[in-house]
């Protein structure tokens, strides 16, 4: 059975929408954005390159996440693969006896699509995930600030 329990820090991020109490004993992994696997094709790369930096400021990509978003850079890296594979060969094939069907990239893609799905609602990177995310600002900066830009 999966679990479907949003992590603490989206719930944070999110502004507790439920008010229910956060976890007070819940694991804290170090914040060390992880490396990026040298096994990664280009596009994985270039995923992880492109959002993995912002996931781990905003405090949703630790040490300990690595394998999680690497699951999404290579099912993403998949997906890329078959599109562009689909686009040059076409949907449909013509098997040895004449007959036509699916090629097999549309299921794969298909497959793929959906555990990217997953993987992003798991660390907030869907408009519905983000549409629930209120970042608190802390009244004591916005003050400070003030103060500093009110100062002749």
């Amino acid at each position: 059975m999966p679990n479907n329990k949003k992590p603490t820090a989206l719930r944070v991020l999110e502004g507790n929408p439920g008010k229910r109490p956060l976890p007070q004993n819940e694991p804290k992994p170090a914040p060390i954005m992880p490396d990026c696997p040298t096994w990664f094709d280009a596009e994985a790369k270039k995923f992880w390159a492109t959002y993995g930096p912002k996931l781990h400021s905003i405090g949703l990509l630790t040490e300990v996440d690595g394998p999680a978003f690497a699951a999404i850079c290579e099912r993403y890296s998949l997906y890329v693969r078959c599109v562009r594979r689909l686009k040059s060969k076409g949907l449909i094939m013509k098997t040895e006896s004449g007959y036509e069907q699916q090629r097999p990239e549309v299921s794969i893609a298909k497959n793929a699509l959906a555990d990217v799905k997953s993987f992003l609602t798991e660390f907030g990177m869907t408009p519905a995930a983000r549409s629930r995310i209120d970042l608190k600002v802390d009244e004591k900066e916005i003050d400070e600030m003030e103060q500093l830009l009110s100062r002749k």
